[in-house]
């Protein structure tokens, strides 16, 4: 059975890397029918937040992400955050050390350290020179007597070793450049690599999908498969996503969190099919799938091996296309949150405000690529008497744009009311009255009711407005 996980640390946000790795493995899971994990490790008890946990599990379900297994879950290979697991790395650990594949180390950190600098300055690889792998009880009886702390470390083979990496084939490491490495630390806390592979091994993970970044743990992790007797799972090293200068994702291009993307109103669907598209290609030519099509296609053999650029304009581009094609009742529940924080409505919202919203949100919804942006679009409508552009005043100080404007003020006064189903009717009268057509017609128009040149279509902005703010704004202007 296909089992993956997402392990992320609760040290921080969850973001668009991230997210990425949680949605490929999801995708994966889902396409195989299998079991999708949520993991949390979070041994770093100093930068760990349980805060953080909460948020990364909000985040996940904002984009669909669900999990069969988890922290808040349960399921057969409990519990899933590591803080709560480390008897079963303490196990481990001194199996290996009574088997012989593991040994204590009683070097400091500073020791350590002065090792490194010297290595790098005489131009030799960074590495333990494993001076404590053969310690007789002796030297050891004599430094537990002078109090020092060990730390375990695993016997590591000088030779080469290899995976067959779903995404980027055969991969061959030089152990001879490894050195022995740390497995449970001096505070008899695990290291990454080591907790990593117990939980992998006793949650049966199969396939293990995560950025090209933690290819250099892979022989760490494959030798510690070995050492435990276990086969590791099959890997797949995804490409790394950019910004546009070609270095990693920073505040500046893309280092945004899940969180923040939700605050400013990208539909999650939009984000998800993104996401979806950094690294991966269907065999299709589409770009906009649904989450269903999405599962459908998935493929690991089509993930690229070059790393991908983040491009916002691309992102936006999406969820302007996600926005225009979404349920207005849904988008009109959305926007309300941020209409309200900017002060244009408030509790209780009445059934006939919500309907005037809902207008306003289809008037305005093809010029959004999140919902965020809709404080931006909507003053000509809540405003009593909008400002006057230069644009829109050079056009009303035009010779035709009176008579226009005297044409659809005798229309309205003659009607009860102005809606979508007589507009066509409404403006087909002040085209007769005036003898204006087109772009002459609708720019004077346009520009006293909303003060712009450009903006919703008309055949929205005037329902909206109703007969009596229309009349209102059109006399404003003609007794200038």
């Amino acid at each position: 059975m296909v089992r993956v996980r997402f392990a992320p640390s609760p040290t921080g946000y969850l973001h668009i890397g991230n997210a990425r790795t949680a949605l490929f493995n999801w995708l994966f899971a889902k396409k195989h029918n299998g079991a999708f994990i949520l993991r949390i490790e979070d041994t770093d008890v100093a930068r760990s937040k349980a805060s953080y946990i909460e948020q990364i599990m909000q985040d996940l379900r904002w984009l669909g992400i669900d999990w069969d297994e988890g922290p808040d879950k349960g399921g057969p290979y409990g519990p899933y955050r590591q803080s709560e697991r480390l008897r079963h790395y303490v196990e481990l650990a001194e199996k290996l050390l009574a088997d012989g594949k593991a040994y204590r180390c009683y070097c400091s950190e500073a020791q350590l350290e002065a090792r490194r600098k010297e290595a790098v300055k005489s131009g030799q690889t960074p590495k333990y020179d494993n001076r404590c792998r053969n310690l007789t009880r002796a030297q050891e009886s004599e430094f537990i007597a002078q109090g020092l702390k060990s730390c375990l470390r695993l016997k590591v083979p000088a030779t080469t070793i290899s995976i067959d990496d779903l995404i980027r084939g055969k991969v061959t490491f030089d152990l001879g450049l490894m050195g022995d490495f740390v497995i449970m630390k001096s505070n008899e806390t695990p290291s990454f690599n080591f907790a990593v592979v117990v939980d992998d091994v006793l949650m049966k993970i199969s396939h293990v999908i995560r950025g090209e970044d933690h290819l250099p743990n892979t022989p760490r992790h494959l030798l510690l498969f070995d050492a435990l007797g276990f086969p590791p799972p099959k890997y797949a090293h995804m490409s790394m996503t950019l910004g546009p200068d070609r270095s990693r994702l920073s505040k500046r291009y893309g280092a945004t969190s899940i969180a923040e993307y939700r605050r400013l109103g990208y539909l999650p669907e939009a984000l998800v099919n993104y996401l979806a598209l950094l690294g991966w290609s269907p065999e299709s030519d589409k770009e906009i799938l649904s989450r269903d099509e999405l599962i459908k296609e998935y493929e690991l053999e089509r993930m690229t091996r070059s790393s991908d650029i983040f491009d916002q304009k691309k992102l936006d581009w999406m969820g302007a296309t996600y926005i225009r094609n979404a349920d207005l009742d849904r988008l009109t529940e959305l926007a309300i949150d941020y209409l309200k924080k900017d002060g244009r409505v408030s509790d209780p919202i009445t059934p006939d405000m919500l309907e005037w919203l809902k207008q306003i949100v289809e008037a305005v919804k093809d010029h959004l690529s999140h919902l965020s942006q809709i404080t931006d679009h909507v003053d000509i409508f809540f405003e009593e008497a909008p400002t006057i552009s230069s644009e829109a005043e050079g056009v009303l100080e035009g010779d035709r744009a009176k008579p226009i404007l005297k044409a659809l003020e005798e229309t309205l006064m003659r009607i009860e009311r102005v809606d979508k189903d007589n507009f066509k009717e409404v403006i087909g009268k002040v085209e007769q009255k005036s003898e204006a057509k087109g772009k002459d017609l609708y720019l004077p128009i346009r520009a006293a009711l909303t003060g712009r040149l450009h903006g919703p279509e008309l055949r929205l902005i005037l329902p909206i407005l109703g007969k009596d703010r229309s009349l209102a704004r059109i006399g404003r202007v003609l007794r200038r």
